[in-house]
């Protein structure tokens, strides 16, 4: 860190269950602010050279966990400033992601129902959690598992299910740009 320089929120963390729009709000929301989009599954995807459905099939779900904290690691470490990450539904599992993602910068859950995300994935084959007889009740059992950890998680909450991509990503604009604000007046700014 430079001296005389302030460290204001560095990065946008999205989390939220598949299917919420963490991707296409990411992407909106790195355009308005100039910053690099990473949405971490593509990230390990190119990686690893082979897709998270061939990952999970071939080393198991455990081993997509681990690379997905490998990644965190290795930004963290970097010490990038000014993304907007995109992360995997299931990476705020792990007590150390969650970690992790809180050094990285701002977290913002972006939360929808059970019936908004399925109607967004009920076609999409490479979600490899939701390949089974009953992909809606899969849905509502791992958003029940999950959510409490997203809110635990997460600085701030944005229901997503009546809102265009665009309006979020201005909704987590106006939170962002709040913060950076509120940081600069704490400090004497």
């Amino acid at each position: 860190m430079q001296r005389g320089r302030v460290c204001f929120v560095k990065n946008i963390i999205l989390i939220g269950y598949m299917g919420c729009g963490k991707s296409t709000v990411g992407q909106c929301l790195a355009k308005m602010l100039d910053f690099t989009f990473v949405d971490t599954d593509a990230f390990i995807e190119t990686q690893q050279q082979r897709t998270i459905s061939d990952i999970f099939a071939i080393e198991g779900e455990e081993k997509f966990r681990q690379l997905e904290t490998d990644l965190l690691k290795q930004l963290v470490k970097e010490g990038r400033e000014q993304l907007v990450i995109a992360t995997g539904g299931g990476m705020p599992l792990r007590n150390e992601n969650r970690e992790l993602l809180s050094k990285l910068g701002m977290v913002v859950y972006l939360k929808a129902s059970p019936e908004t995300i399925y109607d967004r994935v009920k076609n999409d084959t490479q979600r490899p959690l939701l390949q089974c007889d009953n992909p809606f009740a899969k849905i509502q059992e791992m958003i029940v598992q999950r959510a409490p950890v997203y809110q635990e998680t997460a600085e701030h909450i944005v229901m997503v299910d009546t809102l265009a991509q665009e309006v979020v990503a201005e909704h987590i604009l106006g939170i962002f740009q709040d913060n950076i604000s509120k940081s600069r007046q704490r400090n004497g700014y």
